[in-house]
C-alpha cells in the first residue's frame, strides 16, 4: 500500500509504503530519487508486515521496487502505474 499526505507549506509530499510478504525477513524500497544503490530499509510490524515513511518532492515521478530478503524483487500491487526496465521486468511506479 502507498499513502500520500500532501501538505500546503511545504515542497514535499510524506508517502508512507506498507508491504507485506510471507516469509519475510527484510524488505527494502530501492529506486526513489532514481537511487538504485542506497535502499530504504522497512521496519518489521508485529503482524509480519513492513512500512516506511519516505518524504519525496512535490510534482515529481519515481521508479522503484521492494526488495525482499535481498533476493526477490517485487512491484508495489497498488502502484499508480508500471513501466518496463531494462532487465525484461517492470518496475513500480509513484506519481506525485
Amino acid at each position: 500500500m502507498v499513502q500520500k499526505t500532501y501538505f500546503k507549506t511545504k515542497d514535499y509530499c510524506k508517502v508512507k509504503f506498507s508491504f507485506t510478504v510471507e516469509n519475510a525477513e527484510t524488505v527494502e524500497i530501492l529506486g526513489l530519487n532514481s537511487d538504485w544503490k542506497q535502499s530504504i530499509v522497512m521496519s518489521k510490524k508485529k503482524d509480519g508486515s513492513f512500512s516506511a515513511d519516505v518524504n519525496l518532492p512535490k510534482e515529481s515521478r519515481h521508479e522503484f521496487k521492494y526488495l525482499v530478503n535481498e533476493t526477490l524483487w517485487l512491484n508495489e500491487p497498488e502502484a499508480d502505474s508500471e513501466t518496463p526496465n531494462e532487465f525484461g521486468g517492470s518496475n513500480s511506479v509513484l506519481v506525485l
